[in-house]
């Protein structure tokens, strides 16, 4: 009886971790994060058409770099001034061609608003060393630890090889 008590208190109490989502990705698989327990990871909103958009040659770098330890996962997103092709394999041609991602691209998502993906409704409430409350441009970067627990959050104008994210790696 103790047992099943301390286990429904865990399960009713126990902080939530990215490993509790998962994803679809831009060519239909479904990729559970806990897949990559153990790992630390990159979530990054992201859109083909903005201003920021040369950011995937530098995610595509800490990928390259740091692929051991560090999982590289872009969700484009067409929150902010239409910056998103409509097709998923049209932004997968755009990435793949232009700058030779390799990296783990989800499906398209809403990233704020009423159909935020559910990963996102978490990530812009859970604390975290930086800042909490709505991603405000492509390119908002989200740096999880080993254990699931969001650490660190960089705005878009912080590109991916800056030295306040490498530091963290």
């Amino acid at each position: 009886m103790i047992v099943k008590m301390i286990l429904l208190y865990t399960m009713l109490f126990q902080q939530p971790s990215v490993y509790d989502f998962s994803f679809n990705t831009i060519d239909g698989k479904k990729v559970s994060l806990a897949d990559f327990k153990g790992k630390e990871i990159l979530i990054v909103n992201t859109a083909s058409k903005c201003g920021f958009t040369k950011q995937y040659k530098e995610l595509q770098e800490l990928h390259k770099q740091y692929g051991e330890k560090l999982v590289v996962i872009g969700f484009p997103s067409d929150n902010f001034g239409g910056q998103e092709f409509d097709a998923n394999d049209k932004i997968q041609e755009f990435c793949e061609q232009n700058y030779g991602v390799t990296f783990l691209l989800s499906e398209k998502v809403d990233v704020k608003g009423e159909n935020a993906d559910p990963l996102f409704k978490y990530l812009t409430s859970a604390e975290n060393a930086d800042f909490t409350g709505e991603i405000k441009w492509n390119f908002e970067k989200f740096l999880i630890n080993k254990d699931g627990k969001l650490t660190n959050r960089f705005r878009s104008k912080v590109t991916p090889l800056d030295e306040s994210i490498i530091s963290k790696i």
